[in-house]
């Protein structure tokens, strides 16, 4: 036994004396820091509308498109909305159709900074400015608004996916009129979306509804932006200062 101990004591007294010790694993903890700054450029075509008596304030409406129509033509810009109306209407209004490029998404800060852009560039009533979007671009609508919502004196949203943050921050537009459509038979985007954001928005905005088409499928906006009502009503919206 005590020959046992003196080799086992001269065996540690060698791991001393070498620094040695295989059986002894070590963990390790190294902190740092690391930043970086991405920028993604956003680059968007656009057509805008000018209404043809000139030299006072006008309104601005903001239309986005849906996914069908993203791209580098713009032409597709005039299928559906606004753009659509005034081949055979008149609206005295400016109208923006930016359009989303092919692999992307609408994405808030840029539209806002073009927006901005055509107002600093065209006679615009700051308070009248309308904004308006079907399918993708209703999404990209609602999250606009929310993410400026001092910029709008009237929000169209149609048959649009309505994102988290809009459903928790609800009554962040609620002194934005909304009108809000959507067909009940959509198989694309869930009809309940619009009747969620509906009902949380309900309980604060000074003016809201919401329309649903009970024979619709995915296309209800195609009737909606044929009717005249809906510029009349949108037109006649006026931010408070």
């Amino acid at each position: 036994m005590v020959f046992k101990q003196s080799l086992v004591n001269s065996i540690i007294f060698c791991f001393l004396i070498t620094g040695y010790f295989p059986f002894v694993a070590y963990s390790q903890e190294t902190k740092g820091s690391y930043s970086v700054t991405l920028e993604n450029k956003v680059n968007y075509g656009y057509i805008l509308h000018k209404p043809k008596i000139s030299g006072t304030k006008k309104p601005l409406i903001i239309f986005l498109h849906g996914s069908g129509e993203k791209g580098t033509d713009l032409e597709k810009v005039k299928v559906h909305g606004p753009l659509k109306y005034l081949q055979t209407n008149e609206l005295d209004a400016y109208v923006l159709a930016p359009q989303c490029p092919e692999n992307a998404y609408w994405e808030s800060e840029s539209l806002h900074q073009l927006i901005q852009k055509i107002m600093k560039e065209n006679p615009i009533d700051n308070s009248r400015i309308y904004l308006t979007g079907l399918s993708m671009g209703a999404w990209g609508a609602w999250n606009l608004a929310f993410a400026h919502p001092e910029t709008f004196a009237a929000l169209i949203p149609i048959c649009g996916f309505v994102d988290r943050v809009p459903m928790i921050e609800n009554c962040k537009i609620a002194h934005i009129p909304t009108r809000i459509y959507h067909g009940l038979l959509d198989d694309v985007v869930d009809v309940e979306y619009s009747i969620t954001i509906y009902k949380k928005l309900k309980n604060c905005s000074k003016d809201i509804q919401l329309t649903i088409f009970d024979d619709a499928n995915h296309d209800s906006w195609t009737r909606v932006y044929a009717d005249v009502n809906l510029y009349k009503w949108m037109l006649s919206q006026i931010k408070n200062q």
